[in-house]
């Protein structure tokens, strides 16, 4: 069934999409093309010491200079080849003998015209290639670093006058050349800096290490403003009176100036205002604007609910999606394509990494870290050392960073700007103060309680998983129960998102070929890497607790608790995140219980340690003739 995540085959290590050969590698006999000329010059990689003190964009960057070279000595011989096709066609008469050479030179020039097709296929669409773009601007130009975000972001569509209002130290045009990143990146940053949504699939898009899909945009926008410090935009703008005057200007300057308007230097504890004002009081209108919210999620945020011309209501979030390989990601499709709103999961991934990575440079000590370090720590092991602070953990972090109440004001404000910068909105032209707070306030609302309070799920693609045997079994939701397991094998938490999908992949073989069952038991698997795993899911009937599957999800927790407890964010994910959306969703009822494996079935799961921890939960309940 399509509900049912597909499987995806890996490929060869080091080759990140399929290559066609003709004969061995690095031979160049009868037959040989110039895919084997590519796969024979190796890219070395450095010594794990250069690694650790220069960073995973500067190995990178290494790797990226072979492949320009590579690329240099394929179009110089390409040309000797064409020369030599030219020679044919004017010198030798048509016969057997020249039609087998015009066959070959018709092969080579399809070589030739398919290569930069190939070039620019040849990165993965994965958070390491963003980072290498940002390595490569770093050492080319240095002078460019503190206009790198707002370089790419620029070189993909002209800004719109929200934009440039906020993005504050954007490039000029004269700075908007990507010669210096060779035409493989040049190829790779014009496909990444614009986020889309369409046909089914969603652009601008990568594969960051901890699992998660990203959208580069508006992690770029967050960059850039937190570069140049937050700001508090006034609201009225005192450009209003004169509105038509600055787009005439921005028009003649080719958007390459900002309007001229009030800002000030402000900390995040500032912005956090006062709830009493919280929309819809119509007489408490937002007074000022937070640049690096407004070009991360409040824009977006309001945009996305407000209601659709055609169909006057909003869609609201979007949905997540699957790639169509996780070796060397190239597509990303969605997991429901039916009018899918803009504000999907990538994309609110990204627009949290923005305003936190941006609020974190506008507060952090001086000099900068370069942005292709910062990213690497970002989406590894932590900014600083510091492990809560990874793309990991960025729901939990975004909740500290700005409320609900506050957000709703930011998004309200930024509503009335885009209806001043743009009047013929076809969205907001007729909507009045009273509207456009109650679409901030419901933006807000779904925004912290369906994505920020809620734990991320990681879909069952994006751990590979083999397809489903049988017929999957519907559940009558909503359910009374959630009952609590740990693995036991493997035996220790998983820390890392390959580590946790590999130990899924392990327990599906294990429960499909060794007990028979139709798919993994559980509904779903908790990590030590921050993230919930998805199973057989909110819909569909387990094989977890024996005689109860039909009542009640399953959710384990990598590892073996009999003497030891989870991690406190495991333990928190089972105990609330989890159950506190599943009711929110309807799948759980409000007077659910939670019990552990042991009280329905004769074993020793959950462990003896988590056991005891769950028994003092406030929805525990003791069974009767405990088995």
């Amino acid at each position: 069934m399509k509900a049912w995540g597909v499987k995806v085959e890996a490929q060869e290590p080091g080759h990140p999409s399929p290559l066609p050969r003709s004969t061995k590698r690095g031979s160049l006999t009868p037959g040989w093309s110039i895919w084997d000329l590519w796969i024979s010059v190796p890219c070395h990689p450095q010594s794990e010491e250069v690694e650790r003190t220069q960073g995973r964009g500067s190995q990178l960057q290494s790797c990226s200079s072979s492949l320009e070279r590579i690329e240099s000595l394929i179009t110089s011989f390409n040309f000797l080849l064409l020369f030599s096709c030219g020679r044919i066609f004017s010198e030798e008469p048509l016969g057997s003998g020249s039609a087998m050479s015009l066959w070959r030179c018709v092969f080579i020039m399809l070589d030739v015209l398919l290569w930069p097709e190939f070039r620019a296929a040849s990165l993965p669409l994965n958070m390491d290639s963003v980072i290498q773009i940002l390595a490569q601007i770093e050492q080319e130009a240095p002078v460019l670093h503190p206009t790198a975000p707002g370089l790419l972001l620029m070189s993909g569509s002209p800004m719109d006058f929200f934009q440039h209002l906020f993005l504050s130290g954007s490039p000029s045009p004269t700075e908007l050349k990507f010669d210096l990143l060779g035409p493989e990146l040049r190829e790779l940053a014009s496909s990444l800096i614009q986020h889309r949504v369409g046909s089914g699939q969603e652009h601008g898009v990568v594969l960051a290490p901890d699992g998660s899909t990203v959208a580069v945009e508006p992690l770029l926008a967050g960059l850039q403003v937190g570069l140049h410090g937050r700001r508090s935009t006034a609201i009225p703008l005192e450009f209003k009176a004169s509105l038509s005057e600055v787009r005439a200007a921005h028009k003649e300057d080719g958007l390459t100036s900002a309007p001229q308007v009030s800002t000030t230097p402000q900390d995040v504890e500032d912005i956090s205002l006062d709830s009493t004002i919280l929309p819809p009081v119509q007489a408490n209108s937002p007074t000022s604007v937070d640049n690096l919210l407004a070009v991360t999620l409040a824009r977006a945020l309001g945009i996305g609910f407000l209601p659709d011309p055609g169909t006057h209501t909003p869609k609201g979030l979007g949905p997540d999606g699957c790639w169509d390989q996780i070796s060397a990601p190239k597509t990303f499709s969605l997991l429901y394509s039916e009018s899918p709103s803009t504000l999907t999961v990538a994309f609110l991934n990204g627009a949290l990494d923005g305003a936190l990575l941006g609020d974190y440079l506008s507060r952090g000590p001086k000099p900068l870290p370069p942005l292709s370090h910062l990213l690497t720590q970002y989406y590894g092991a932590g900014v600083g050392g510091d492990a809560q602070f990874r793309s990991n953990f960025r729901r939990d972090n975004g909740a500290k960073l700005i409320s609900q109440e506050a957000l709703a004001q930011q998004v309200w404000g930024s509503l009335l700007l885009i209806q001043e910068l743009e009047p013929s909105h076809p969205q907001l032209a007729n909507l009045s103060q009273g509207q456009l707070a109650e679409v901030a306030t419901q933006a807000a609302k779904e925004f912290t309680e369906a994505f920020l309070e809620c734990p991320a799920i990681l879909p069952r693609c994006r751990w590979e998983a083999a397809p489903y045997r049988g017929n999957p079994r519907m559940l009558n939701l909503p359910l009374g129960f959630l009952y609590v397991h740990h693995t036991y094998e493997p035996h220790q938490p998983c820390t890392s998102f390959s580590q946790c999908a590999a130990d899924m992949r392990s327990m599906q073989r294990f429960h499909q070929d060794t007990r028979g069952w139709d798919d993994i038991g559980y509904s779903f698997v908790v990590g030590t890497d921050g993230y919930v795993y998805e199973g057989r899911g909110w819909h569909w009937v387990g094989a977890h607790t024996r005689g109860h599957n039909f009542l009640g999800f399953g959710v384990s927790i990598i590892g073996n608790y009999t003497a030891t407890l989870p991690a406190a964010h495991a333990l928190r994910t089972v105990r609330e995140t989890l159950p506190r959306c599943a009711l929110r969703a309807g799948h759980l009822r409000p007077d659910y219980t939670t019990l552990g494996h042991r009280q329905l079935v004769h074993t020793d799961c959950p462990g003896d340690a988590l056991y005891r921890h769950i028994s003092t939960w406030p929805r525990f309940r003791e069974v009767k003739n405990n088995v």
